[in-house]
């Protein structure tokens, strides 16, 4: 994992797998927002399992399939989801661009 900080509050990574899950926590992560569609490769994790593995670490996981650019509806999702999130929350999709675009999207 590249873990960029952008903020106290967020940063952004490429794809995590479940794996990658304890260290998160360890690092102290409290939250992952993932905006990458299951199933946009092959080799990728699905959500379900990365969501799975954040639970048993105490971790909450949400899932905001973007493709593109962020439309209003993924956004107005993603800033109940940060409301309700403790942080500092990690947003991961295949670069973390995705991440990025939504996080700068609600004015942080």
């Amino acid at each position: 994992m590249s873990i960029k900080k952008i903020d106290d509050r967020f940063a952004t990574t490429g794809q995590i797998r479940p794996e990658d899950i304890a260290q998160l926590a360890k690092d102290g992560y409290r939250a992952i927002v993932c905006a990458r569609p299951d199933n946009e490769e092959p080799v990728q994790p699905a959500f379900s399992e990365i969501a799975d593995e954040a639970e048993k670490h105490g971790i909450k996981a949400v899932h905001i399939p973007v493709t593109g650019t962020p439309s209003v509806a993924q956004i107005e999702r993603f800033k109940e989801a940060m409301a309700t999130m403790e942080g500092p929350v990690l947003g991961y999709c295949r670069s973390g661009a995705r991440s990025a675009a939504l996080y700068s999207s609600i004015g942080q």
